[in-house]
This record gives structure tokens, C-alpha cells and sequence, in this order.
């Protein structure tokens, strides 16, 4: 029956984190009414193969959910995680907080690491993170191909006087531009604003793009183009539909396990 249970809330983590990263992928945007179905219903399935098969377990269950709890309110506070990213994670500490190894056995079995026993929430994050990061590399190889191809300076006017680690988060995870395509989607947040102080006026980076802000930024941007103050391609980044990448990381660790473990015990040895 422990079996059963494990099974039941691996199976309804999927289809509500499948739906839900179709939602993120198609309008950027995912219900509340999601996660209040699937929160309860989780809770009421791992309490229920808890009380009955393994109540050692629940001080550990408790542990993980403050864990989970508190990292996913840093990650959204500091603007690196949306409210559905962060509520995503909350709820699968309800579903999954450990690794489900009575009913899954991954292909590689040193993928189930200490943490993935305990607080697997983490292991699905770090898996997430990780996949997310390799689009990195794809923004930097445009951006410095486009630069070869059209000759002209990466960071032109003020913005070549910002910080290095400010241009090489931006050509990690920007591109360029035009104006018109910012103000269409909606999706899509500047990494630059153009300021005004008195007579001085200047371009600067935008490391953390937020909603709140994000179209009086597009406006100081469009108005600074059609007064010819700056060229028409400006700095931006796609908003990452994260729970893509949040419900890829469940469905790799199931599978594999620990990817970061992996890594990191191989480079060890």
C-alpha cells in the first residue's frame, strides 16, 4: 500500500507540473487554482503513507518543508524564481520530499544522494538550475557572434564604463534587440534603462529585470530611440519559463538521479 501511495503522488506531481509548465510556456502564467488543487492532495497522500508505514519519517518531512519553504521565498524575493516557480517547489516538498526508491529505481543508482533522500526538493532544484544554466552559453555564442558579424561594440556609449561582472551577466543571459520587438512581448525584460538626471543623461545595466517597472523602463528606452540617443537594439532577456526547467529537473532526477551529485563525485572520484 506504502507503494501505492508513492506512487499515486509521484504520478499526480507529473501531471500537475506538465500542465503547469504548458500553462508557463503558453502564457507565462499559471493559475493559483493549480497549486490549491494539487497541494492538498499531495499533503493528504504523503501524511496518510507517513502515519501509517513510516512515522519516523515525519520530523524529517517537517525539516525538508521548512528547508523548501525558505529557499524557494529567498529565490522569489531576490527576483531569481516567479510565484509559480516558488509555489511549485513548495508543493512538491508536500508530494516528494524524499526520493520515491520503493516505487523508482534510477538508470545510474549513486544518483540518489544523501540530499535526494532527504530533502529531494533541493536535488530537483539543483537539476533545474542546472539545465537552465546551459542556455548561457547558447546567449554568450550569439552574442559574441553577432558582434564579429556586424563589427560594432558590444556595450556602446555609458554602458562600456559598467562593471565587467554587469556585461558578463548580461551577454550570459541577454541579447540585442529592437525596441518595437521589447514592447511586444511582454515576456521579455530589458537589461538596460536610459536615466536622466538633470543634464545628464546615460545608459545603464539592469541585472535583476522585474515585472514591477519593467514598461516605465521600455518607455525610457523607446522614447530615448525615437529621439536618436541611442541606437535601436537594446539589452533584453526572455523571461525563462523556470517550471520547464523545475519539472524537466523531477523528471531527470527520477530517471538518472542527483545530476550535480553525479557530476561532482565523478570529478572527485
Amino acid at each position: 500500500m506504502s507503494t501505492v501511495l508513492e506512487t499515486a503522488r509521484v504520478a499526480i506531481t507529473l501531471i500537475f507540473l506538465f500542465y503547469a509548465s504548458w500553462s508557463d510556456y503558453k502564457t507565462r502564467e499559471v493559475s493559483n487554482k493549480v497549486w490549491a488543487l494539487y497541494a492538498p492532495i499531495a499533503f493528504v497522500l504523503l501524511v496518510s503513507d507517513l502515519l501509517f508505514f513510516e512515522p519516523s519519517r515525519l520530523l524529517t518531512f517537517g525539516i525538508c518543508l521548512g528547508v523548501t519553504v525558505a529557499f524557494s521565498l529567498l529565490l522569489f524575493y531576490s527576483g531569481m524564481f516567479g510565484g509559480a516557480d516558488s509555489k511549485a517547489l513548495m508543493c512538491i516538498a508536500l508530494a516528494l520530499p524524499f526520493f520515491p526508491q520503493a516505487s523508482i529505481t534510477p538508470i545510474i543508482k549513486e544518483g540518489i544522494s544523501p540530499i535526494s533522500q532527504n530533502i529531494f526538493p533541493l536535488t530537483i532544484l539543483s537539476n533545474a538550475v542546472l539545465f537552465a544554466a546551459l542556455i548561457v552559453f547558447g546567449m554568450l555564442t550569439w552574442n559574441l557572434y553577432s558582434a564579429k558579424k556586424t563589427g560594432k561594440p558590444l556595450f556602446a556609449g555609458t554602458l562600456s564604463k559598467e562593471g565587467t561582472g554587469k556585461k558578463i551577466l548580461v551577454l550570459l543571459t541577454g541579447y540585442k534587440m529592437p525596441i518595437s520587438k521589447l514592447k511586444e512581448k511582454w515576456h521579455i525584460f530589458p537589461l538596460e534603462d536610459f536615466e536622466k538626471k538633470g543634464e545628464q543623461e546615460s545608459r545603464k545595466l539592469v541585472i535583476v529585470p522585474r515585472e514591477e517597472g519593467r514598461e516605465t523602463i521600455v518607455q525610457h528606452l523607446s522614447s530615448a530611440v525615437e529621439e536618436g540617443k541611442i541606437a535601436d537594439n537594446v539589452w533584453a532577456t526572455p523571461g525563462l519559463p523556470m517550471l520547464i526547467f523545475v519539472t524537466a529537473g523531477l523528471t531527470i532526477a527520477l530517471v538518472v538521479g542527483d545530476v550535480v551529485w553525479l557530476l561532482v563525485s565523478s570529478i572527485l572520484g
